[in-house]
């Protein structure tokens, strides 16, 4: 059951519940949701609901349906983010895992770790003891593999993933490993599970080879009830009469499970196929569907390797399909980061150079914007995300040092780029230090109570009204009213609590808000995506760059643009964009910012640099990430 606290509790009238519920022998989960206190109680205690709903501060109870409690969405209505290590599984960034079926030998697991790890992935798999069909196949290397697991962790900084086996096993898995599976055969091992639920480290449930839904969340239950919250449920296809796969893979339980759970749901595609041309397709799909992450396996001489190499990608071809998923990622409104562990780290060197802790970044608006979005999105919750009322403040308190980072948005692929964040990547003397792309969806919000036919008032930044004219032309009669950012629309509808206004706004503010989704998908085109940047005093240390900004003016006389561009052809350097923007107080002179494909402050484009300099009135190199 759920007990709805009261606003006014005291903490004696919570002591108190809290002490009857632990003698009733319930497990007990505190939380908070929409800005109300909860307690969840799972067990068989003698008392009644009715017994919970007099005591003093309690609001209501609510009764949990399922027979699945702990790892129910009607306990939990947040999503559980799983962290290992630096990564975390669940959330807005794709997470995934990948590496051989089996460790073979140390050779080959650190060439396969590297290979992942430059691709993209974030957790390394590889199995040390393997439950085989045929007792006379290779069983694994069992301890001697958990060991190269540990190395192949402290030599790439990714966290490794294996699976159990056996109870026995649980101290050397405390030892060496970072995330427990617990494989297919074995989802119904409750003694298993129940010391998985124990030994506390993160858990990768597979689902059994003929098991429903609800059996899969029974099992992950058992570990849940161990105190054990850290549960990562992973699909890898069901057994059926179909002979063409392997097995056939359930992505129809994706949007079932989240509707069901609060846990992550990560697909495995490699055995559920069981063919190799099987698994890309198989994994893009998977994330469309709405998977929180990916277990590919990959093997650099799949031919020979030991266990289920028909199956495995090479590493080329699981570059590939980490370049799609990074693709279509941002449709569904998540990332895929190529540099998530490197940009971790730096983040991590950051705090510790400059003694400071966690780290901070600005963004415009209020929670539930698009930049508090792609805020989250870029460094996840490792930095402190910072409301900023304007960029300018933004580029301020970046300056002053009272942000370590800074989130701006610098064009739209609709409306073009916000020229007021260029003129300001001049006018201080800041980094960009990355960056990042979101799609952006417009949701109409309101009253729970309001209407389409109710509305009369219609507030949003001016952007965002040009982003949805279509819409709003066939709603001439409402009056458009201009604010600063998304979530400030959504705040101000919320505290007027009237049926006649509404908002345009992200589906997070209208969550934070309390507020209903009107419409949704208002924006006149689907390609509606945003690139932001992010901004520091300081470049981050310990990640590769791909990309330079640059700015740069010109003489004024004939062909002075081109031979700046021409530099750049000769030396087989692609330009990614190319803007131009006037000088203040120089009338017809303008600036040129260029996005180019290189890292522009390493020493192999110095020489491109010289040439530049000497072609060039004024050189700047906004940053290279």
């Amino acid at each position: 059951m759920i007990l709805v606290l009261e606003k006014g509790i005291t903490p004696d009238q919570k002591s108190n519940i809290r002490s009857i519920l632990f003698k009733e022998g319930y497990i007990v989960r505190e939380m908070s949701e929409a800005g109300q206190h909860i307690i969840g109680a799972v067990g068989k205690g003698s008392l009644a609901v009715d017994f919970f709903e007099q005591l003093a501060g309690v609001s209501k109870v609510i009764p949990i349906s399922t027979s699945f409690k702990l790892v129910s969405r009607q306990l939990s209505p947040e999503d559980t983010r799983v962290q290992v290590r630096d990564a975390v599984v669940g959330g807005e960034r794709i997470t995934v895992v990948a590496g051989p079926c089996a460790v073979e030998s140390r050779e080959q697991a650190l060439t396969i770790a590297n290979e992942v790890r430059k691709y993209g992935a974030i957790l390394f798999r590889g199995g040390a003891f393997k439950p085989r069909t045929s007792p006379y196949s290779f069983q694994g290397m069992q301890e001697e593999g958990l060991k190269i697991l540990s190395e192949v962790g402290e030599v790439t900084g990714m966290g490794v993933v294996t699976e159990i086996t056996s109870p026995a096993q649980a101290d050397m898995m405390m030892k060496y490993v970072d995330v427990v599976q617990v494989g297919a055969r074995n989802m119904q091992n409750f003694e298993l599970l129940k010391c998985v639920g124990r030994i506390g480290k993160p858990v990768i449930l597979k689902r059994g080879l003929s098991s429903t839904i609800e059996e899969w969340l029974m099992s992950a239950e058992y570990i849940l009830s161990e105190g054990n919250d850290n549960v990562i449920l992973c699909e890898r296809g069901i057994r059926t009469f179909e002979p063409y796969t392997r097995n056939t893979l359930d992505l129809s339980a994706i949007p079932v499970l989240k509707t069901l759970t609060h846990l992550p749901v990560i697909i495995d595609p490699s055995h559920a196929t069981g063919i190799r041309e099987k698994v890309s397709p198989m994994a893009r799909a998977a994330i469309a569907a709405g998977a929180d992450g990916l277990m590919i396996e990959v093997h650099h001489d799949p031919d020979h390797a030991l266990s289920d190499g028909p199956q495995s990608l090479y590493p080329k071809q699981f570059g590939q399909l980490m370049r799609d998923i990074y693709v279509i990622a941002p449709v569904i409104g998540k990332q895929l980061d190529f540099d998530y562990l490197d940009k971790a780290s730096a983040v991590d060197y950051l705090a510790k150079v400059n003694g400071t802790g966690l780290q901070r970044a600005a963004f415009l608006g209020e929670m539930g914007t698009f930049s508090h979005k792609a805020c989250l999105q870029y460094f996840g919750a490792q930095v402190e995300a910072i409301p900023a009322p304007s960029f300018r403040a933004i580029f301020e308190a970046v300056k002053r040092g009272e942000v370590d980072f800074g989130v701006v948005p610098l064009e739209n692929s609709l409306t073009g780029s916000i020229h007021e964040n260029y003129d300001f990547l001049l006018e201080y003397d800041l980094r960009i230090i990355g960056e990042i792309t979101i799609r952006v969806m417009h949701y109409l919000i309101g009253h729970p109570d309001a209407r389409i036919d109710t509305i009369k008032r219609v507030l949003s930044p001016p952007l965002i009204f040009q982003q949805c004219r279509q819409f709003l032309e066939r709603h001439s009669d409402w009056k458009l009213v201009p604010v600063n950012d998304t979530s400030a629309a959504a705040k101000e509808i919320s505290d007027r609590r009237n049926v006649t206004d509404a908002a345009i706004s992200s589906k997070e503010a209208a969550e934070i808000h309390s507020m209903a989704v009107i419409e949704e998908g208002i924006e006149t085109n689907p390609r509606n995506y945003t690139r932001f940047v992010v901004i520091g005093k300081e470049q981050l240390e310990k990640r590769p760059r791909r990309k330079s900004s640059l700015i740069f003016s010109t003489g004024n006389q004939p062909g002075a643009l081109y031979e700046v561009l021409k530099i750049y052809a000769d030396n087989h350097i692609n330009l990614v964009k190319l803007e131009s923007r006037p000088i203040h107080g120089k009338p017809w002179e303008y600036m040129f910012y260029v996005d180019v494909e290189a890292d522009a402050e390493s020493d192999a484009f110095k020489p491109v640099l010289d040439l530049l300099d000497e072609k060039t009135d004024y050189l700047k190199i906004l940053g290279s990430y």
